[in-house]
């Protein structure tokens, strides 16, 4: 029988349940991973949005050719655009200045408006996306503001959908729900329906420094001299979202930015799955908790979304660089870590016999070609002798005659990592330049040395 969906809705749900092999291989138990960035709109958010659509609908809120408005870090909104695609409703959307590029960009591709607010003021503030969102639902002639904090359709979703997955993928053998903690839909949804199938799961909520949820959950107080700034995407939260329902959270974890972001990354290298910043975070979060753990349990971390949304962030060297999250080896590194010494380079009017007698000289193997303070190209050790072993004579010859390509030329602040690519069998080396301008040279022998250290 063939097996067509009528439209890309039907997709929804029924994502994936992977073990984490490398990144949970000190583990005392098994751990999983629900991988929900295999949803069409590539997070866990397909399945409320389209929840929350429908209620509002079947509500009278949503009317044919209305405006979906809301308040949403990316992954809502993705959600709901492609809720709209299929049946026939505008979308705008309100986001923070704090949010990855790419997520504004890719609700704009799916027909959306995006408006950018700023993200260090209030929830009551004019400006904030809140109160932005809120206000358009009003002045818009036939717009439905989906509120995803407080619209009970959030966890609905998740109790009728990623709870009972969960328990019929694991056949009703896991013991622990670890989740980032953002609206409350996810893991509140989630959790009410595992703990009417076994009271005895565990669960637990990953927070991020500068959120005020784990206080509130300790205390029931709301306490804003918690609250800071912070760089993590799509949890953590400034007010308490009405889709929480604490009694059924076990423990709340916080983590750091630079943990969560760097976490995302091993996963991705190590796991292969090309997670979101909350994924590496939620996972960082069990990894603190790990001494809790016995033999015979079976962990379930929530993946909420892809990596796509972050390439510009934490999958970027020098966003990450710039933030102190990564220590990254750069060209800088490797000169600072030698003797200094002055560039040898010769000219292409010297003899091969001259360049020869450089190289014993000073033992190096590439020396550079330069004339009037310009590269004109270079002569390796490799590429002499093979020329000089056909030929002997050569050595009498000025080395224009059998000059090799320039070297590439890099910043001395490219990472490490960069010059594999450019150091290869016919290219022993790289220039680099300073802060001053001047040249130095890396060779593979430099570059083994320092990732030896």
């Amino acid at each position: 029988m063939m097996n067509i969906k009528n439209n890309v809705l039907e997709t929804i749900g029924n994502t994936p349940i992977i073990r984490l092999n490398k990144i949970a291989k000190d583990f005392p138990c098994n751990v999983v991973a629900k991988v929900d960035y295999f949803n069409p709109g590539n997070s866990v958010k397909d399945r409320m949005a389209l929840k929350m659509v429908e209620v509002a609908e079947q509500e009278g809120r949503l009317k044919p050719g209305g405006t979906i408005i809301e308040g949403t870090s990316g992954n809502t909104g993705m959600g709901l655009a492609l809720a709209a695609c299929v049946k026939g409703y505008k979308c705008i959307f309100v986001t923070t200045d704090k949010q990855s590029k790419e997520k504004a960009d890719i609700l704009k591709a799916v027909g959306a408006e995006v408006i950018v607010c700023p993200t260090n003021v209030l929830p009551e503030d004019p400006k904030s996306y809140y109160s932005v969102a809120k206000r358009l639902s009003q002045e818009i002639p036939n717009a439905c503001y989906m509120n995803q904090y407080d619209n009970l359709a959030n966890r609905q979703a998740h109790y009728e959908s990623t709870g009972p997955e969960i328990w019929e993928q694991t056949d009703g053998q896991i013991t622990h729900l670890v989740c980032t903690a953002g609206t409350g839909g996810t893991i509140t949804g989630t959790a009410m329906f595992l703990k009417e199938k076994n009271p005895n799961i565990q669960v637990w909520a990953i927070d991020v420094y500068g959120s005020l949820l784990t206080h509130y959950y300790q205390t029931g107080k709301i306490d804003m001299s918690y609250v800071h700034p912070y760089i993590s995407e799509g949890f953590g939260e400034d007010f308490v979202p009405k889709n929480y329902d604490m009694r059924y959270i076990d423990h709340f974890e916080q983590v750091t930015d630079k943990e969560g972001a760097i976490m995302a990354r091993r996963i991705a290298k190590e796991e292969g799955l090309f997670c979101g910043y909350s994924a590496g975070s939620c996972f960082q979060g069990l990894v603190q908790l790990k001494n809790r753990l016995k033999k015979n349990d079976l962990v379930v971390c929530i993946f909420h979304d892809h990596g796509s949304r972050y390439v510009g962030k934490i999958y970027n060297d020098q966003w990450m660089m710039e933030r102190g999250f990564l220590e990254v080896k750069t060209c800088k590194d490797i000169i600072n870590g030698r003797i200094h010494k002055k560039l040898i380079t010769v000219a292409p009017q010297q003899t091969v016999a001259a360049v020869v007698a450089l190289m014993e000289k000073y033992d190096i193997e590439h020396i550079p070609v330069m004339a009037d303070n310009q590269m004109k190209g270079a002569v390796s050790e490799g590429g002499l002798f093979i020329k000089m072993f056909s030929n002997p004579e050569i050595k009498a010859q000025t080395i224009a005659t059998i000059i090799e390509p320039s070297y590439p030329v890099v910043d001395i602040a490219t990472p490490i990592e960069k010059l594999g690519a450019l150091i290869n069998k016919t290219n022993g080396a790289v220039l680099v330049t300073d802060e001053k301008g001047d040249y130095h040279i890396i060779t593979k022998y430099d570059i083994l040395q320092s990732l030896g250290r």
